[in-house]
């Protein structure tokens, strides 16, 4: 049987985006809608669907954290050999999204994407629960075919064995992080009678900030709902 959704509707009627008052920077906006969903205790804001697409031209969308905003982007780690990882090295272009119901908000971001300093990866590898430590050489490669879940669990408990708590997991060199290094950053506040306000910033291709620096400029433009 078939499901109908066709009468299921909201009117979303929580917040206002308005151009005019807007940051210069799109960082700061995308800190302050984060803010407001850890004060929203939305579980788990910085979780993000990331989209790839590698030379297959067949796009793939699953779901990684965030794990810091740059400068220039937002940082996720991740299995360098798993599926996404092969769509990155074919073809560096990538989009996420992130989208919270409890405040009718998201912000789709895309730009390119490349591998972090390894040292970097390490430093966070060695902040990770131990266990999960041990998880990550579990996969090789991630998204790899396995027999069954008794398979995995052996490795585990062998991987256990051999790195019991409190030893140190060597960080694995099939893992680490990646920047998403930002072109372009709409945010999308939901109103009333879908009327959304949608705000897209723009990377500037070279010139000086606004305030006469070296620092990223970037443009703003409405968009239609």
């Amino acid at each position: 049987m078939s499901m109908d959704f066709t009468d299921q509707r909201l009117s979303y009627e929580k917040g206002v985006l308005d151009q005019q008052s807007i940051p210069t920077s799109p960082f700061e906006l995308l800190k302050g809608w984060i803010s407001d969903a850890n004060e929203q205790q939305v579980q788990e804001p910085y979780a993000m669907s990331l989209a790839t697409c590698g030379a297959d031209n067949r796009p793939s969308v699953r779901i990684v954290l965030m794990r810091e905003i740059t400068e220039t982007g937002v940082v996720f780690y991740t299995n360098y050999e798993s599926a996404k990882g092969q769509d990155i090295a074919e073809n560096p272009n990538a989009e996420v999204l992130f989208f919270w119901h409890e405040l009718e908000r998201q912000i789709r971001i895309s730009g390119s994407i490349a591998k972090i300093d390894a040292q970097k990866s390490a430093a966070y590898f060695q902040k990770r629960p131990h266990d999960s430590q041990v998880g990550a050489w579990v996969s090789q490669p991630q998204s790899g075919e396995v027999a069954n879940r008794e398979v995995m669990e052996q490795t585990f408990d062998q991987l256990q064995a051999d790195y019991p708590e409190n030893t140190q997991v060597p960080t694995p060199e099939f893992w680490g992080g990646y920047e998403i290094m930002v072109n372009e950053i709409e945010f999308w506040q939901g109103r009333a009678n879908r009327m959304h306000d949608r705000i897209v910033y723009t990377r500037n291709a070279g010139g000086e900030s606004a305030e006469g620096d070296n620092a990223i400029s970037w443009d703003t433009k409405r968009l239609l709902p």
